[in-house]
């Protein structure tokens, strides 16, 4: 997760750089300048008193077409997006970079244990509880007032659970944006926590006759098989649940690469440069959400604690499904 980790912590510092506003788009750049004259105009368009709080109200009720023709007319007076903000509007505000990454990682899984023993999948099935939990656990701190959360708010948060970080930055750039550094730090650190975090989860849940079964071999998996499947999955899961279908396609479509055995030079570049390169990029555009005063909220605290519940929540459901 250092892959990650280092370009997010380095694009937070980037972006916490007094006066450089490089993670402020043009609209915020004019706000931060307080022209008297240029923040009349804006108030007039949105119908609104011509002050910073006041204008920033009225954008947050506004409609993303409204928003965009704001940060346009910020552009015309001369005022241009710093570069933390540009990566972002282009790898995360399109969905572009994580579905690239889904694509590498597509070409980098190998279904054959899941194919050889499809049991297995209800292992994967249990550990989801994580996030069902997680998204429960955010509205009832919203419901007793401690730390106020909204529902899409709730379900961005809860796809920490699910221990996959493009999915966390996707999922949580659609419905969240606002949460999406803290989201994402927090996926990515306790990913990288998960030696810590599952061992002792797991020997509370297990006897030591358990933890000493021995795998057995597994039986030999046909390339006919590894072809078929991402292709089978990917219809049924989108026929299904067509908002998964992004996702899940780009996956597919790595795996089906990886698999065919015909076009090794798209394969190795999709799971080594291509993956590098947009990760890269993907960590400064997350870098960019760290500003102190939105990352430094009572809603990262809640953040951080109801993600390391989502990930232990998921390691014994998985646990006990295998008892099971």
């Amino acid at each position: 997760e250092p892959l990650l980790l280092l370009p997010i912590g380095f694009g937070g510092l980037l972006s916490n750089i007094p006066e450089a506003g490089m993670a402020l788009t043009a609209l915020e750049s004019l706000l931060a300048h307080h022209d008297a004259g240029q923040l009349a105009v804006i108030a007039a368009k949105l119908n609104c008193a011509p002050d910073v709080h006041a204008i920033k109200e009225a954008l947050a009720l506004a409609l993303p077409s409204v928003q965009s023709q704001m940060e346009n007319l910020a552009v015309d007076m001369g005022y241009t997006p710093g570069v933390l903000a540009l990566f972002y509007k282009v790898a995360i505000g399109s969905g572009v970079a994580p579905l690239v990454i889904f694509m590498g990682v597509g070409a980098m899984t190998d279904f054959g244990p899941l194919l050889a023993n499809p049991r297995t999948l209800l292992l994967g099935a249990a550990a989801q509880f994580g996030i069902f939990a997680t998204v429960l656990g955010a509205l009832t701190l919203n419901y007793f007032g401690l730390i106020s959360f909204t529902l899409p708010q709730a379900a961005a948060i809860g796809i920490i659970g699910g221990a996959d970080g493009p999915t966390a930055i996707y999922l949580s750039g659609k419905l969240a944006p606002e949460l999406l550094g803290a989201i994402a730090v927090a996926a990515y650190s306790y990913m990288a926590l998960v030696p810590l975090i599952q061992p002792p989860i797991m020997k509370a849940l297990t006897t030591e006759t358990e933890r000493k079964i021995r795998m057995v071999q597994l039986r030999t998996v046909s390339k006919r098989e590894k072809i078929l499947f991402p292709v089978v999955l990917l219809l049924l899961v989108a026929l299904l649940l067509p908002d998964a279908a992004p996702l899940l396609g780009m996956f597919c479509f790595g795996n089906l690469m990886r698999e065919s055995g015909v076009v090794e030079r798209l394969s190795d570049t999709v799971q080594n440069g291509l993956i590098n390169i947009v990760t890269i990029f993907l960590g400064l555009s997350v870098g960019a959400k760290l500003v102190a005063d939105k990352f430094l909220q009572p809603q990262t605290l809640g953040i951080l604690l109801l993600g390391v519940i989502a990930f232990g929540i998921g390691t014994a459901a998985g646990v006990l499904m295998a008892k099971l």
